[in-house]
């Protein structure tokens, strides 16, 4: 199992953090009372999805943090694990943040001035703060820097950590509006005007060696093979969870579909997690 408790400072990222865990592997709960910590940490001992969880506790439950500590005694004494990550930020950074969203600070009392609000939650924080396995200080760093330092602590799940979607469309329906990219393949030759192939899409062994027969296809197939296998990795690293890769042709039921096809097996050899869509192979 692996139990991982996010708390710290209102407004320093801890919300931020839990997403990047979520797309790490982590089964992340946000906003958690301390009362229900052993519940959620008896679930990840189960194992099965919830082997991997983090939950994000902090000073928005209203509780005393003397029940947090009395929680996690509990759980040792019970033969659980935990680490905690406390996430913090300086006092002028949080009070810029807060300035930019427009919410008000969990703490908040009137005619109390935002840093002075802020110190105080630093002063009620101390102990936990003292029994953080890690701290991550925020102030400077952008969202990517986090999300590498997240990644340098706690690792990514096996396989790499990008789903692809390879989605054949027509674009006499319409272009996918959840496309990252969009691949137009209507310069190949078309089955649809041979009353034989018609019938039949991208997948059918007749229609694909038709398309092959042009030699723009393997040119086509290589050069974007090329592009994924450089850009992929790129996409990886970068941090995003989801690609979307649309190829179109007039219809969505031939062309479309055989290089939707053949993406599909280049980027699973390239070790990526993939789907492969046809949205309109099926329209007449």
């Amino acid at each position: 199992m692996e139990f991982l408790i996010i708390t710290g400072l209102s407004g320093a990222g801890k919300s931020r953090a839990a997403s990047f865990l979520e797309d790490m592997g982590f089964y992340c709960v946000d906003n958690i009372p301390p009362e229900f910590l052993m519940r959620l940490a008896q679930l990840c001992m189960s194992g099965g999805r919830y082997s991997r969880m983090a939950v994000v506790t902090d000073v928005r439950s209203g509780t005393s943090f003397d029940l947090l500590f009395s929680v996690l005694k509990e759980l040792k004494d019970n033969g659980g694990s935990y680490r905690i990550l406390y996430v913090e930020a300086s006092v002028q950074s949080i009070i810029n943040r807060y300035k930019e969203t427009r919410r008000l600070h969990p703490l908040t009392r009137s005619g109390e001035e935002l840093g002075d609000t802020i110190k105080r939650e630093i002063r009620m924080l101390t102990d936990l703060r003292g029994s953080a396995d890690y701290i991550i200080d925020t102030t400077n760093l952008s969202t990517g820097a986090l999300r590498d330092r997240l990644v340098q602590l706690f690792g990514m799940p096996e396989g790499k950590n990008i789903m692809v979607s390879i989605m054949s469309f027509g674009y006499k329906y319409g272009i996918p509006l959840d496309a990252d990219i969009v691949f137009d393949v209507r310069f190949l030759p078309n089955p649809y005007y041979l009353r034989e192939l018609r019938p039949y899409d991208g997948r059918d062994e007749r229609v694909r060696e038709y398309i092959f027969s042009s030699p723009r296809t393997e040119e086509l197939l290589d050069r974007l093979s090329g592009l994924l296998s450089f850009t992929l990795p790129c996409y990886y690293e970068e941090g995003k969870a989801k690609l979307v890769i649309a190829v179109g042709c007039t219809g969505g039921r031939h062309r479309s579909v055989f290089v939707a096809e053949e993406l599909t097996k280049h980027i699973e050899s390239l070790g990526f997690s993939v789907e492969c869509i046809h949205r309109d192979a099926d329209k007449v």
